[in-house]
């Protein structure tokens, strides 16, 4: 049950209006919790780890992280219904975020390390995030693996491609982070974890 504050005598309902006026981006971080579990956590064994971006300012950065992959990977999501839920800068950073399809593995991978020199702060954060815990967890699985190559088997590039393009995409994460001034600790904490690989 929602508790309303009385009327304050002299304050006019126009002006608490105004005070209770928030961004929709700002107001939909729950949801996006929500929508962004509902649509993840049947695909992944964990969903994204937003916790390290938790400490990092910006609502609408939490939000893109929350729902990075729900159009990949959620039924009948669209970028459209992204930004009419939430808010343009979320579906941009989203749209960002999500992953081609169509083609080879070559043009894709160079597509998506083409697009890092576009996106802004928010969304180099995310990438590089959703990056170093893609490494982190690929990590940890070949370290509890009894037969770390049984790891590699659901990679169809193989151990060498991968972990190549991946030292690729976060030298080219790690290059716009200096650009943008921001996040460039976690741009070498990519770095490192690709060379634990």
């Amino acid at each position: 049950m929602q508790h309303r504050h009385p009327a304050t005598p002299g304050r006019s309902a126009s002006r608490r209006d105004s005070r209770r006026s928030v961004n929709p981006c700002v107001q939909s971080s729950s949801i996006a919790s929500s929508v962004a579990w509902d649509a993840v956590a049947p695909v992944t064994p964990s969903a994204f780890n937003a916790r390290q971006l938790a400490t990092r300012p910006g609502v609408l950065t939490r939000q893109a992280a929350l729902l990075h992959d729900v159009v990949e990977d959620g039924e009948g999501w669209t970028i459209e219904r992204v930004e009419r839920l939430f808010c343009p800068d979320v579906a941009r950073a989203v749209h960002d975020l999500t992953e081609r399809t169509g083609g080879s593995w070559a043009f894709l991978e160079q597509s998506a390390l083409d697009h890092v020199a576009e996106m802004d702060a928010r969304s180099l954060a995310v990438k590089t995030v959703d990056k170093l815990h893609n490494m982190r967890s690929l990590l940890a699985s070949l370290s509890a693996a009894p037969d770390p190559s049984s790891v590699w088997e659901s990679f169809s590039r193989g151990p060498a491609q991968t972990i190549g393009y991946a030292r690729q995409l976060a030298e080219a994460l790690m290059v716009r982070l200096r650009e943008v001034g921001e996040f460039e600790s976690l741009g070498e904490e990519l770095l490192t974890a690709v060379d634990d690989l």
